[in-house]
C-alpha cells in the first residue's frame, strides 16, 4: 500500500530532505566517533554512562548517546535517525525535536541505571524514541524492510518494542552486550512524554494564541476597510477577512475538540488543517 503523509512522501525514504537538527546530530556523532578512535580510553572513561560514577560524572546521562561501540553500531543508529528524524523535526521544529531526542536518551540511561550495573553507550535509546514518535504520527506509513517487504510503521515499532522487552528480561545472558534496557527506556520515555501531551499542549496553546491575534487583526482590518476609497479594493479585502475568519472558526472548533476528546479523536482533514495553520504560523 501507499500512504500519503503531510511531510510530503508516500513511500518511506522517498522525497526525504535532511533537516537542520538531524544534520547536526549526524555530524556530532560522526565527529565524536572519530575522536573515540584517537582517544578511546579517555572518551569512554569520561563520557560513557557509568552507573557507579554517576555522582561524579552526571553528564554521562546525556553524553553517552554520542558514543558508539563500533562503525556498524554508529551506522545503524545514524541510518534510522536519518530516515525517521526529518519528518518529526519538520513537524515539531528543531528545538522541540532535539529536546525530545535528549529526553528519550535520558530515559534509556535512567532505566539502565535502575536495573543494570553496566556502562552503556550509543544513541539507540534516543533513536528508538524517534521511531516511536514517527509511528505515532504516521502509523500507516510503509517501512520497507531490507528494501523489499513493506511493514506499517506502527507494527515495526511494536515489534522492536517487544524484542527490547523480551531481551531486557533475559538477565541470564546480559543481552549479548546490547543495552536492551536502554532501548526500552527510550521507548518508555518517548511514550510517556507524548501521551502526557507535554509538547502538544504547549504547541496547541501557542496556536490558539496565534489564532486569537490573527482574528483580532482581521477584525481591525475589516473595520478599516470601510473608510478606504476604492470600492473594488474594499470588496477584495473584505473577502479575505471573511475567508480568514472562517478559517479561524474551523481551527477554534478543532482546538475545542482536542480539549474535549484528545488528539486521537481528530480526522485526517482536521490534522491537515492544524498542519496547514501551524506552518503558516511559523512562517509568519
Amino acid at each position: 500500500m501507499r500512504y500519503q503523509t503531510s511531510y510530503g512522501f508516500d513511500s518511506f525514504g522517498m522525497g526525504l530532505s535532511l533537516t537542520l537538527m538531524v544534520k547536526r546530530l549526524l555530524i556530532a556523532n560522526v565527529v565524536v566517533f572519530a575522536v573515540q578512535l584517537i582517544l578511546p580510553a579517555f572518551v569512554f572513561d569520561w563520557f560513557a554512562f557509568q552507573p557507579g560514577e554517576v555522582v561524579f560524572k552526571p553528564w554521562g546521562f546525556v553524553t553517552y548517546t554520542f558514543l558508539h561501540g563500533g562503525a556498524w553500531h554508529l551506522f545503524g543508529n545514524m541510518l534510522f535517525l536519518f530516515f525517521f528524524g526529518p519528518p518529526l523535526e519538520a513537524r515539531w521544529g528543531a528545538q522541540e525535536f532535539l529536546k525530545y531526542y535528549m529526553i528519550c536518551g535520558f530515559g534509556g540511561a535512567l532505566l539502565s541505571f535502575a536495573f543494570m550495573p553496566d556502562s552503556i553507550i550509543g544513541a539507540s535509546a534516543a533513536v528508538y524514541g524517534v521511531m516511536l514518535a514517527f509511528a505515532m504520527n504516521w502509523p500507516e506509513a510503509p517501512i520497507y524492510v531490507f528494501g523489499i517487504f513493506p511493514v506499517q510503521a506502527r507494527y515495526l515499532v511494536a515489534f522492536l518494542g517487544v524484542v527490547a522487552l523480551l531481551s531486557a528480561a533475559d538477565s541470564t545472558t546480559g543481552g549479548g552486550g546490547v543495552a536492551h534496557l536502554a532501548h526500552l527506556g527510550g521507548l518508555a520515555a518517548g511514550w510517556i512524554y507524548l501521551k502526557a501531551d507535554f509538547r502538544r499542549g504547549r504547541a496547541l496553546e501557542g496556536l490558539r494564541r496565534s489564532v486569537g491575534r490573527r482574528r483580532h487583526m482581521a477584525a481591525v482590518q475589516g473595520e478599516g476597510d470601510q473608510d478606504a476609497p476604492p470600492r473594488a479594493a474594499r470588496k477584495r479585502r473584505g473577502a479575505v477577512v471573511r475567508e480568514d475568519s472562517a478559517l479561524y472558526d474551523r481551527v477554534d472548533a478543532v482546538l475545542d475538540k482536542i480539549s474535549a476528546e484528545g488528539m486521537a479523536s481528530l480526522t485526517e482533514a482536521e490534522l491537515a488543517l492544524l498542519d496547514e495553520v501551524s506552518r503558516k504560523h511559523r512562517t509568519n
